[in-house]
């Protein structure tokens, strides 16, 4: 067991945690608990379920992560959270854990950055390097892509799927999906031209940028109905292969986009 547990935090016996993780004061980790190497656990927060952290994740002070998931036909099944490494979750995050209605499983992946007071639903899947601003908040069943941004207040409805590269400003309630490469804003979530500047944040060539910035006005400027703009896109991909992301982002879609 560690040697880096405060005095007066509570580690359950059963839980398995890697010699090199720091424990701060009042916090407490059930016994089914694991938790990896170089990993650091403020003081006041609650580590409980079956909830597996990687290695490197800073878990700052008055988290809660694992716990029952608000649904009110959860019957204490061994459900799980699953947490990748090298994550910054800020004060008051709450992770929920899956259900047995969905895979069982919310999963958050690596090198995410998720900021203060956000909350993220049973089964809600997070992919690699996104940022989640102070309360963006996710329903359940919710999939964001590697390298989304989800702006401050950003609220997302059960089931949506947020696209990769995607960004949502301040304040956005998001009730359908948002496809890859978008920016989105507004109650209720509106398009509004590409992630450009994070594309090329992200290596993004200026000709890639504006062909996808292409395939965009074909999806919503055009006056095409959605299958008409899918087959526009389909034609783009020999010019842009980055599209092939969008027609099976589409392809996926349960709610409908937004449009």
């Amino acid at each position: 067991m560690t040697v880096n547990i405060h005095p007066t935090a509570i580690v359950d016996p059963g839980a398995r945690i890697a010699p090199d993780v720091e424990i701060g004061p009042y916090t407490i980790i059930g016994k089914n608990v694991e938790i990896g190497e170089g990993c650091r656990i403020g003081p006041h927060a609650v580590i409980t379920g079956h909830t597996r952290i990687g290695r490197n994740n800073k878990i700052y002070q008055f988290v809660s992560l694992g716990e029952a998931p608000q649904d009110k036909k959860y019957r204490d099944e061994p459900t799980r959270l699953e947490i990748g490494d090298d994550n910054t979750i800020r004060e008051f995050c709450t992770f929920n854990c899956g259900t047995a209605q969905d895979t069982g499983v919310t999963r958050v992946g690596n090198d995410n950055w998720i900021m203060a007071y956000v909350h993220l639903a049973h089964d809600c899947h997070v992919g690699n390097h996104t940022i989640f601003a102070n309360n963006a908040q996710l329903a359940g069943h919710v999939d964001v892509g590697d390298y989304s941004i989800l702006g401050g207040f950003t609220v997302v409805h059960q089931f949506c799927h947020i696209g990769a590269y995607s960004i949502t400003a301040m304040g956005t309630i998001v009730l359908q999906d948002i496809p890859p490469y978008v920016t989105a804003s507004g109650n209720s979530a509106q398009p509004y031209g590409i992630n450009s500047e994070g594309l090329k944040r992200h290596g993004f060539s200026a000709a890639t940028i504006t062909m996808l910035r292409r395939a965009y006005k074909t999806l919503y400027k055009s006056g095409l109905t959605l299958e008409e703009a899918k087959k526009q896109l389909a034609q783009q991909v020999a010019q842009c292969p980055e599209i092939v992301a969008v027609l099976d982002f589409l392809a996926g879609s349960t709610r409908g986009i937004i449009r």
